[in-house]
């Protein structure tokens, strides 16, 4: 980890447009033309290189993306798509078929969760969902039958974070596929570099940065890529979770900024984390002393990235969650919204919003409580500012 730096791969990548332009162009096609039958033919066979036929398949503005997305996260390469479930899905559904098993974190976005919990049974995909922390449970949920290993990097929304070195060894050990969804820690944490085998994000949040598009990727190797985009069998290409070119090219961009802003997003979230806990709030932020894998999370992750910027507080009930989140939004400190990687701040309950497809007891047993409230602290400038400007709300609510 020490020699690789993913915002120096970044910087490395140079590309000229058509006219040579220092942004490169952007193929505005559905689907393009071939000089030769031959060619064609030899395409659709997968035997010719540097040649476009559908852009379901590929087009060059999203060749360009996987390119810089695979050169970050130290991949053979990428497979960019229209939204971070089109870029899961996929994925799973070409590791496993009827009979095969999954062994997953049992706290994961909630999308993930509902589909391998509702979703994935239809084609006889079951799905054993344990506390990713400890490994010794992780092996032991392992059957005859297991195919993946499945986790976030620090999860959502309770911010445990997963031994992405301890799990690449007991997938090893089991012939397993570890596939790791870094969405909360890109530049801070390189999964491959770990053990993983994939690494996927939704471009949506921290790579985009401005919540102005969906967006989703696949990074691994050049086999299990080609596998996905495969016209007759590939999950990528069947399925149709393709991501438009213009939105390719909106991503590429923001993608340059990537480094700039995971720092300031850390930073802020780091001050607020230690404020909010010396004030006496039950705080959870992998860079705290408290977080009971912190020690563990400062061997994953690149330090001049941070711990990222997310962070949980509870404020007891979702009535008290609530009002201050109303409270924070109309003095302007964020919005009351999901998502994350934006440039203001973004605070939900998890509990009714982005976990809500978890059913009542098992956010229990978890640990995911009706007064959590999940942060996504933004670029703000002055953070002693907002922190005074939040503890005032908290303060007039009583919860302070």
């Amino acid at each position: 980890m020490n020699d690789f730096n993913p915002a120096d791969k970044i910087q490395d990548l140079q590309y000229f447009g058509e006219f040579g332009g220092v942004n490169p162009s952007i193929s505005d096609s559905s689907t393009y033309t071939f000089l030769s039958a031959k060619t064609m033919f030899d395409t659709f066979e997968g035997n010719m290189e540097g040649c476009y036929l559908y852009s379901r398949h590929s087009s060059p503005s999203n060749l360009y993306l996987d390119q810089a997305l695979a050169a970050m996260e130290g991949t053979e390469t990428a497979n960019v798509s229209a939204s971070g479930m089109g870029a899961i899905t996929p994925t799973l559904l070409q590791l496993c078929g009827a009979g095969d098993h999954i062994v997953s974190s049992r706290t994961i976005y909630g999308g993930t969760y509902a589909f391998l919990k509702n979703f994935t049974p239809r084609f006889g995909i079951e799905t054993t969902f344990v506390d990713i922390t400890k490994l010794d449970v992780v092996e032991a949920a392992i059957t005859p039958k297991t195919k993946v290993l499945y986790c976030e990097t620090v999860s959502n929304p309770l911010l445990e974070v997963a031994d992405i070195r301890g799990l690449a060894k007991i997938a090893k050990k089991h012939n397993l596929k570890l596939v790791v969804d870094n969405t909360f820690s890109p530049l801070s944490v390189s999964p491959a570099k770990l053990g993983a085998d994939i690494v996927i994000h939704s471009l949506t949040k921290y790579i985009n940065g401005s919540s102005d598009t969906v967006g989703g990727v696949t990074c691994a190797s050049k086999e299990f890529i080609n596998a996905l985009k495969n016209v007759n069998s590939g999950a990528s290409m069947l399925l149709g979770p393709t991501m438009d070119s213009l939105r390719s090219a909106s991503v590429m961009k923001n993608l340059r900024t990537l480094h700039i802003r995971i720092k300031q997003h850390s930073h802020n979230a780091h001050v607020l984390a230690e404020k909010f806990e010396n004030d006496g709030l039950k705080t959870v932020y992998p860079g705290l002393k408290s977080h009971p894998s912190h020690e563990l999370y400062k061997t994953m992750i690149n330090p001049e990235y941070g711990f990222g910027g997310m962070l949980t507080i509870d404020v007891g009930t979702l009535a008290k969650a609530n009002e201050l989140m109303e409270l924070m939004q109309a003095r302007n400190l964020g919005y009351l919204a999901v998502s994350l990687g934006f440039y203001k701040t973004l605070f939900s309950a998890p509990g009714t919003s982005t976990s809500s497809e978890i059913p009542l007891e098992e956010q229990a047993e978890m640990g995911l409580t009706d007064g959590l409230i999940r942060f996504s602290i933004g670029l703000d400038n002055d953070i002693a500012r907002t922190y005074e400007m939040m503890r005032a709300c908290m303060v007039e609510l009583g919860i302070l």
